[in-house]
């Protein structure tokens, strides 16, 4: 096993329309108004950016993004990332029994020497801290859909 790799995966319901859903997820520059750990979005050209993210435990990690997938008639959006987490992650959105049902799928190899020397014994510890992030995210997602403000 690579201590350093990393699958994450996450469902959620919500109760919007998928079009609605998609459109605020394909904003990646607006992520931080409504994502606590999604700390900036710094855009680089038309489909890559610097994404710096930091959750519960105390480290940031950094990662260039690119596009590699926005396909709204599918409802998927996927980047490739590079940096302190380099693979993939992808959004895909469906009609939903409460509305929405939002999918999200990550695979990643960790780059960050800090986290890669604490592999074996982080481990639970970084799993935690990103089920941390998602659940924020997901309320933050909800409160944005809503129309509640979040910055």
């Amino acid at each position: 096993m690579d201590w350093n790799r990393y699958r994450f995966r996450a469902r959620w319901e919500v109760a919007a329309a998928p079009g609605a859903v998609y459109e605020v997820l394909a904003r990646a520059e607006e992520y931080p108004r409504w994502w606590p750990q999604v700390r900036a979005v710094t855009p680089l050209g038309a489909d890559t950016g610097v994404v710096r993210l930091r959750s519960a435990l105390p480290y940031e990690l950094t990662v260039t993004v690119r596009a590699v997938r926005q396909d709204p008639a599918a409802g998927v959006l996927e980047v490739a990332m590079r940096g302190d987490l380099v693979g993939w992650a992808r959004w895909t959105v469906a009609v939903g029994s409460a509305g929405t049902r939002l999918s999200y799928d990550q695979e990643v190899e960790v780059r960050k020497p800090l986290m890669r020397r604490l592999a074996v014994p982080g481990r639970p510890l970084f799993r935690a801290n990103h089920a941390l992030m998602m659940r924020a995210g997901r309320r933050g997602l909800v409160a944005r859909l809503e129309g509640r403000r979040q910055d």
